[in-house]
């Protein structure tokens, strides 16, 4: 029996506005303000669907003008979208998560209210940017996810739902940021995706984007041979087109990498690197697996391995970033390179070329608004 939230979507219901903002959300107190606020001046309507808080989300919710309503929860994100979706009396719906938020952007919520005036034909695609956190700073990376719906749209899949229709794609300069990577969230919901993602797994298990979720859930909870075996699942067979294979390509280099895979991790390079010539993140990555091999191999590590190190991460400079390719992490293009490299040059030696490239971090760090 096909499971409920693969059911074809019940006709809607006909507009009554022009744009609603849609939330499902259960114990999202802490986020849900700023989530609600960011998107109250641009939507006639906010729909928020609560399945089993314990805390103040309904009352910040209502807060908020919120029309609120309530949902048992049935270990199934699709399900949950689609019963809020139903809710729904606009035309064209805004999809957030409720640690996620609108950035302050004129240009983009123009170009976001600008395509809910023509025909309800294409999806919205918006720039996630995802805070998660390194060693010892912040990192974001994008990734460009469909939020901007028909009223028409419904979801599919026990977890990371995607939305059930052929309508075309279009790419949408309205940035969303999303906290919920950040280490304190992830504490929170450890084990929740992975469950739901194994249940569907059992269904497809040659499902290449099942497989790539998988990893990403092992990546971030510092599983990294379980990574770099789901992600090997996922690279079998992700089709050549899809967008997020850029993504899983250099997850996989960097999970083979930590997982002592590092033979492995060069050999999938020198075939992938046709690929991603115009990939910073690529070359980032690929800079660390060499410097790791230079380490593994001293003899030839200076007048072979350094090199290139030195020119990958220097092509990450030159290509700059690339926010459109999925799952960029900003900074792999400038200051992140730039910063490498001075580290690189000082431990060579080179004093002056690691003081330039020290001064040049700072500058693209400052320049993009990071500390």
């Amino acid at each position: 029996m096909p499971h409920r939230s693969a059911q074809p979507p019940s006709p809607p219901k006909p507009p009554h506005c022009r744009l609603a903002l849609v939330v499902i959300a259960r114990n999202e107190a802490v986020t849900l303000r700023a989530c609600l606020e960011s998107a109250r001046d641009l939507v006639e309507s906010i729909i928020l669907l609560d399945t089993g808080s314990s805390d103040a989300t309904v009352a910040i919710a209502q807060d908020c003008g919120a029309q609120v309503h309530h949902f048992a929860w049935c270990d199934d994100f699709a399900a949950a979208r689609n019963a809020a979706l139903a809710y729904s009396p606009a035309a064209w719906n805004l999809v957030l998560d409720a640690d996620e938020r609108l950035a302050e952007d004129a240009a983009g919520a123009e170009a976001l209210i600008e395509a809910t005036r023509g025909p309800a034909t294409r999806i919205g695609l918006l720039p996630v940017i995802s805070a998660f956190d390194l060693e010892d700073q912040v990192a974001h990376s994008t990734s460009w996810l469909p939020r901007l719906l028909p009223a028409s749209v419904r979801y599919q899949g026990r977890v990371h739902e995607q939305p059930c229709s052929e309508r075309p794609r279009v790419r949408l300069p309205m940035p969303i940021y999303h906290s919920g990577y950040r280490r304190a969230a992830l504490a929170r919901k450890r084990g929740r995706n992975r469950r739901l993602l194994l249940a569907m797994l059992e269904e497809r298990p040659e499902d290449a984007y099942l497989h790539y979720q998988l990893g990403k859930d092992d990546e971030v909870y510092g599983a990294f041979a379980e990574a770099a075996e789901h992600d090997q699942r996922a690279l079998q067979w992700v089709a050549p087109q899809q967008g997020y294979r850029h993504d899983l390509v250099v997850r996989l280099l960097y999970v083979l990498k930590r997982a002592g895979q590092l033979e492995t991790a060069i050999q999938l390079a020198e075939q992938e690197m046709p690929h991603w010539q115009q990939s910073p993140d690529f070359f980032f990555v690929l800079g660390d697996l060499l410097l790791d091999w230079a380490i593994a191999h001293p003899a030839q590590a200076e007048q072979e391995f350094l090199p290139l190190v030195d020119s990958a991460w220097s092509t990450c400079l030159a290509l700059g970033e690339q926010p459109q390719l999925e799952g960029s992490v900003q900074g792999r293009g400038s200051f992140l390179a730039a910063h490498n490299l001075a580290v690189l040059h000082e431990q060579m030696g080179r004093v002056e070329q690691a003081r330039e490239y020290q001064e040049l971090a700072r500058a693209l760090r400052e320049g993009q608004g990071q500390r």
